[in-house]
């Protein structure tokens, strides 16, 4: 999986991506200068092979534009940053995956 498309839907709360006719999201809250990655939801239709890291790189991305910090709170954007760790430098002072 090359490069995913995503949208900022601030409306909902959560960043988007289609494929294939089918949404996949990443559900957020934001907090002063922080931005709580809350819920992953990935439709089995569109469970391709590399789909899920790219599209959580392209959301830790945006997020890493706007000079915010992460915190994750989802077991599986935690698990992905635990296993990235060049995203470490977004997470929060005193937080650790």
């Amino acid at each position: 999986m090359n490069e995913v498309m995503i949208k900022d839907n601030s409306f909902l709360r959560q960043y988007e991506a289609r494929v294939d006719g089918h949404l996949a999201k990443i559900e957020y809250s934001s907090q002063e200068r922080k931005v709580f990655l809350t819920k992953l939801v990935i439709p089995e239709e569109i469970e391709l092979e590399g789909f899920k890291e790219a599209f959580i790189k392209e959301v830790l991305h945006e997020i890493q534009e706007k000079n915010l910090r992460v915190v994750p709170t989802s077991p599986q954007i935690a698990g992905f940053l635990r296993k990235n760790r060049q995203y470490k430098e977004m997470l929060p002072v005193g937080i650790r995956i």
